[in-house]
């Protein structure tokens, strides 16, 4: 039995909330990746949901949580990645390969991730900043570099003056340049940085680019 308060989902019968509030968020994923976070409608997102705008109000409390809940899940599911990545058995420099891979394949994968990052740098953050979830909280990848940098300094593969927020910063720029720019890239280029015939190619490309500035000796200054 609902609340008095608790609108009741179109024809009268109680959905679940936990796949009404999943399907939502879908919906608005696609949207506000479409359309950016002041054109996307909550009345749009409501209309393709089979839902109503009272609904997701009821769910998320407005427009601006609803979003900030999108990129929530956006952020938590490369994070639930990032944790599950397991290279503790193996060496440094495959291990940071498999890392790169892992950023790599999320962002081709979901593309509409990339999008809503864009978006809220447009918007200087204030959605994350704001958000108890993401404010402050960084990534799960960066103890696992730094575990990466620490054994490949140990042993002597690696140089000594890297940081692990510097090398994150390294491999997800060119994962984000690659799906953010494709269209831009393409066009002044003639190249499409998306090409599945080219894939292996730009997969293989970041690894040794990571690598390489990890075993480079470094130039006095």
């Amino acid at each position: 039995m609902t609340s008095v308060d608790e609108p009741v989902p179109p024809g009268g019968r109680q959905r679940d909330a936990a796949r009404t509030r999943a399907e939502i968020l879908d919906v608005a994923t696609r949207e506000f990746a479409r359309a950016g976070y002041k054109g996307a409608r909550v009345d749009e997102i409501a209309a393709r949901t089979r839902t109503t705008k009272r609904m997701i109000y009821y769910y998320f409390g407005g427009k601006k949580q609803l979003f900030t809940a999108v990129l929530e899940r956006a952020y938590g599911a490369i994070r639930e990645a990032e944790r599950q990545l397991d290279v503790e058995h193996l060496d440094p420099v495959a291990a940071v390969r498999r890392l790169a891979e892992l950023a790599f394949d999320h962002h081709e994968r979901h593309p509409d991730y990339v999008r809503l990052v864009s978006i809220e740098n447009i918007h200087g953050a204030e959605h994350i900043a704001a958000s108890e979830k993401l404010g402050g909280t960084g990534s799960p990848a960066l103890g696992v570099i730094r575990r990466i940098l620490a054994a490949g300094q140990e042993t002597g593969v690696f140089r000594a003056d890297v940081d692990a927020v510097d090398l994150h910063a390294v491999i997800s720029s060119f994962c984000f340049f690659r799906v953010a720019n494709r269209q831009t890239f393409g066009a002044l280029f003639g190249r499409d940085l998306v090409d599945p015939a080219r894939r292996d190619h730009y997969r293989a490309m970041l690894g040794d680019l990571v690598v390489a500035y990890l075993t480079a000796e470094r130039t006095a200054g």
